[in-house]
């Protein structure tokens, strides 16, 4: 049994609608709860939420029956609280144990009530958070956040894109050190596959991760890879435990015991085996397209900006569109390709979620002939700056007094993207691509909230000026 909102309150209880925060304070959660508390207090967005809540988390679920879950309101403020400040969920646990605001916007009593939350069971429920529901959510985020700047549904969006990294939080790989990973957890998987069925071969499982250990730090370095021979025993002993995984294997499905764990690191170590003793004993060049850059993150991409000072980056891109009120609203992981290759199927669902968007700036990195034939097409002003040698009619189109206005608001996307950075786009810690994807999206509405926020806040601070003033007058 889950509610979307448990309306039994219970004695001590304030109700969310009548929280008082610092308008003074400059901390994030005060900032971040009473955008939540906006969003609730505004009839549209909170109908619009819940529905969304109970639609997408809640669709076979029996109201009546059941132990009682966690609300759905609540597993909401507390994801957002959670990338909006960018902490752990231990962190998170505290918060949700100890800090009074925090507390009541979670609608527990002031007194009698000492309900707190494992990490367990703040991980699980944040979890179910998909991307497509935060994607929802986040479009009621923005849309009550113009309400409340006076933006009424069809006045034009002029918005402003560029794309980020979004690092993974994975060691830097090696091939040595990638081969190290795979073995270990090869070992691991295999020990544990074997264990009950007595199947033998992996009895002194941690006595070989040792000696596997002690061999990759006789080589880890690009000084000790010089020394062949080193690199050799290492290489003759992740082949012995390889074949030795490979009978196993055949053993484990012979008997129909499930071996895909096994399987898995089976063959990242097939493949880092190939790779090392092509490249250090052969002295070949590893293609790009064969390299894998985490063994445990099979997302993890090589990112290069051409950033001064930073070689690589491991994660993803990610672009991001801000209108001129500061609001994401729309954003993308790309899996796949370059910012030419997306970013028309990128405007065209931006143009379809926002049929007000009339004009969009973005780098050269963009560009295309193509590209800029449909966003001129879809846009009043495609902001795009033309990559290469520029013709006269180039240098005309871009020295348009609108065109030159939006090149100069576009810069405002960097402090968009530090904030995005700020609330934990820099490093997702989520494990697997969907859990990658899920945070991205939970870091943009996490964003927008607080920004939403952070108005509310402004307009209490104008008005307490506003009677200060008045009352010097008096």
């Amino acid at each position: 049994m889950r509610l979307v909102e448990d309306t039994q309150f219970q004695l001590g209880q304030v109700p969310i609608e009548e929280i008082r925060f610092n308008p003074k304070s400059r901390d994030d959660i005060p900032a971040v709860l009473r955008g939540l508390q906006g969003l609730y207090m505004d009839d549209t967005a909170r109908t619009k939420i819940f529905e969304i809540l109970e639609k997408r988390l809640l669709p076979d679920t029996d109201l009546q029956r059941g132990r009682p879950g966690m609300s759905l309101w609540r597993i909401f403020v507390l994801g957002v609280l959670k990338m909006a400040i960018d902490c752990d969920f231990d962190r998170l646990g505290n918060l949700a144990a100890r800090h009074s605001d925090v507390r009541m916007m979670l609608g527990h009593s002031e007194f009698g009530d000492d309900t707190t939350y494992h990490v367990q069971t703040l991980v699980d429920n944040v979890s179910l958070l998909t991307e497509e529901v935060l994607e929802e959510i986040s479009e009621a985020v923005v849309a009550c956040g113009h309400r409340e700047l006076g933006v009424s549904p069809g006045d034009p969006l002029r918005c402003r894109v560029d794309s980020s990294v979004a690092k993974a939080h994975v060691d830097w790989p090696t091939d040595v050190g990638l081969l190290w990973d795979a073995v270990h957890c090869m070992v691991r998987e295999a020990h544990r596959a074997c264990n009950a069925p007595e199947i033998p071969g992996w009895r002194k499982h941690k006595c070989l991760a040792n000696k596997v250990q002690e061999l990759y730090y006789s080589v880890r370095t690009r000084r000790q890879w010089r020394d062949t021979t080193k690199v050799k025993r290492y290489l003759a002993l992740c082949r012995t435990l390889v074949l030795r995984a490979e009978a196993s294997v055949d053993t484990l499905k012979a008997a129909g015991i499930p071996h895909d764990k096994v399987l898995h690191y089976l063959g990242h170590a097939q493949r880092q085996v190939d790779q090392v003793h092509r490249r250090l004993i052969l002295g070949e060049v590893i293609p790009h397209e064969e390299k894998v850059f985490s063994i445990h993150e099979s997302h993890v991409q090589w990112k290069n900006k051409g950033k001064a000072g930073v070689q690589a980056e491991l994660g993803m891109m990610v672009t991001s569109m801000e209108d001129q009120h500061q609001f994401i609203v729309q954003h993308e992981v790309v899996r796949k390709g370059v910012d030419s290759d997306m970013i028309v199927p990128f405007m065209e669902r931006a143009k379809r979620r926002n049929p007000s968007l009339v004009s969009c700036s973005m780098d050269r990195g963009f560009y295309s002939p193509s590209n800029r034939e449909r966003l001129d097409e879809l846009l009043d002003l495609n902001a795009m700056p033309k990559k290469g040698g520029r013709t006269k009619e180039d240098k005309e189109r871009e020295q348009a007094p609108d065109f030159v206005e939006a090149r100069r608001q576009h810069p405002a996307i960097e402090s968009a993207i530090n904030n995005l950075n700020q609330r934990g786009l820099s490093l997702i810690r989520t494990h697997g691509e969907e859990g990658f994807v899920r945070t991205v999206a939970l870091v943009v509405v996490a964003t927008n909230v607080h920004r939403l926020g952070l108005i509310l806040r402004n307009k209490e601070r104008r008005k307490i000026r506003w009677h200060a003033a008045r009352k010097r007058a008096a």
